[in-house]
């Protein structure tokens, strides 16, 4: 029998597989495609995705192909939100295409040493009180895999939440983007071209390759009905409507619509299935952050699931995933709603609240920065009640004596932090005192962090002697069960 299945190889499961694998737990990842997917979703690595890759110390391969810009938009509004303020060593986000940011997960998984096979699509499961037992169809026909767990990474449509019977609450589609990646003979001359108007809104991104993406939406009225396939003679008269040329485009390599429909999954757990990625929400692709949400969800599962397995945990810590994910999904749901209509309206309200928030961006920093907080992922902090305040929040890359926490945090196991300066703590810690500390930090005297680098525990106790017994404990509740 199988530890782990994952089924999906896209960015999320990809992502998992390698978590799994560092925590010591055997995973085999189900395809259904036989090659990987040509067409780039989602071009953009967010801030807090490159920190997720810095705990596992592969961001460098990211860093070194994609383009980073160091802003963002919200609902392509007119100004930018700057990254500048942010406390992270990655001000700004990576363009870099899906495709080739599955290769380097995918290298980052096989090189951990999980199991991917292309070419099997899963048609259905079962579950009971020991195992789930997953149908599938492969080169060589119809095969029965048994697992522990199971964890659906399947998309939007996924088999495994609905063979799993979890609810798939939401909106459908009323509003349809495009897309469409193109030759420019005259390309704009910004990096990245924003426009928007009474006939809509587009983006004109460069890809390599000499590509450019052309996305956008127009106000043409809502309709649930899905358009026919978008042709480029269609794509080249919704630009020229919007921005007044057409930039000489000619060559497609891929045209696309996409629609608002928005859907949460009821549950991210249902026994010894779980979901992640699109499999678990649902919604339009507004600020780039589906990818970013989904490959955040398999570091947040990837620890609990292993520890899970292994023994060291007990079963209740895998409903902590859903209660700590479902609330941010659902965040994520809100901001790609107001996205949208910020986006595909053009109503004078609408036109007014685009105005208002544009000033907001420009000229209250704190308004802007909040903004780029949200989108970034960096605001997300995890509930715990009658804790320390750092409890459940993301941590900085602290410095100890010259090692930033990213780099303690490659193993995949919790790290504990003796800040007294005065070796206080004893047993496995990582000693050091921060010479300047971020924000709420100034008088923490000791921390442990989660392998998904948020905090689990922290203290202010000045009292050496109660602090070592604070700590003790909080490393024991790691290991129960």
């Amino acid at each position: 029998m199988e530890q782990v299945i994952v089924v999906g190889a896209g960015p999320v499961g990809l992502w998992l597989a390698a978590e799994l694998r560092l925590g010591g737990v055997e995973v085999t990842v189900l395809e259904a495609r036989h090659e990987r997917d040509p067409h780039s979703k989602a071009l953009t690595v967010h801030p807090r995705t490159l920190e997720v890759l810095a705990l596992r110390g592969v961001v460098d391969r990211f860093l070194a192909e994609g383009r980073r810009i160091p802003d963002g938009h919200f609902g392509g509004l007119d100004e930018r939100m700057s990254f500048a303020g942010l406390d992270t060593p990655f001000p700004f986000t990576l363009a870099l295409p899906q495709a080739r940011t599955e290769e380097l997960l995918e290298d980052s998984a096989r090189a951990a040493g999980a199991h991917i096979r292309r070419g099997h699509r899963v048609i259905g499961l079962t579950q009971d009180a020991y195992g789930v037992t997953v149908r599938a169809e492969g080169p060589d026909g119809a095969c029965l895999l048994r697992a522990a767990y199971v964890v659906g990474c399947d998309g939007t449509r996924s088999t495994v939440r609905e063979a799993a019977g979890i609810d798939f609450p939401g909106t459908g589609a009323t509003t349809w983007g495009w897309l469409g990646d193109v030759v420019l003979d005259e390309p704009p001359h910004t990096p990245v071209l924003n426009i928007s108007g009474p006939h809509g809104g587009l983006m004109v991104v460069p890809l390599p390759g000499g590509v450019h993406r052309i996305v956008g939406g127009d106000p043409e009225g809502s309709h649930a009905d899905r358009p026919g396939p978008l042709t480029l003679d269609e794509l080249r008269a919704k630009v020229v409507r919007i921005a007044g040329s057409d930039f000489g485009m000619r060559t497609p390599s891929w045209l696309s619509r996409f629609g608002n429909a928005t859907r949460q999954a009821a549950h991210y757990r249902a026994g010894r299935v779980l979901l992640a990625g699109d499999a678990a929400h649902m919604h339009y692709p507004a600020g780039g952050v589906g990818m970013n949400v989904g490959i955040q969800d398999a570091a947040n599962l990837g620890w609990k699931l292993a520890a899970t397995v292994r023994g060291t945990a007990p079963d209740a810590l895998l409903d902590t995933y859903h209660a700590e994910r479902h609330p941010v999904g659902a965040d994520l749901l809100l901001s790609t709603r107001a996205q949208t209509a910020l986006m595909n309206r053009s109503t004078p309200e609408i036109t007014a609240l685009r105005t208002l928030l544009a000033q907001c961006i420009a000229t209250v920093p704190e308004f802007s920065l909040e903004l780029a907080r949200r989108l970034s992922a960096l605001a997300v902090a995890y509930p715990a009640k009658g804790e320390h305040p750092l409890t459940g929040r993301r941590a900085p890359d602290l410095a100890l004596n010259g090692t930033g926490l990213f780099a303690l945090l490659h193993p995949a196991r919790h790290v504990l932090l003796d800040l007294t300066g005065a070796e206080v703590l004893s047993g496995p810690c990582h000693r050091g005192a921060l010479a300047e500390p971020p924000a709420g930090w100034a008088d923490v005297r000791a921390a442990l962090l989660r392998p998904d680098g948020h905090v689990a525990w922290a203290c202010d106790e000045t009292d050496d002697a109660a602090l070592a017994r604070a700590a003790r404990a909080a490393v024991a509740a790691t290991h129960a069960g």
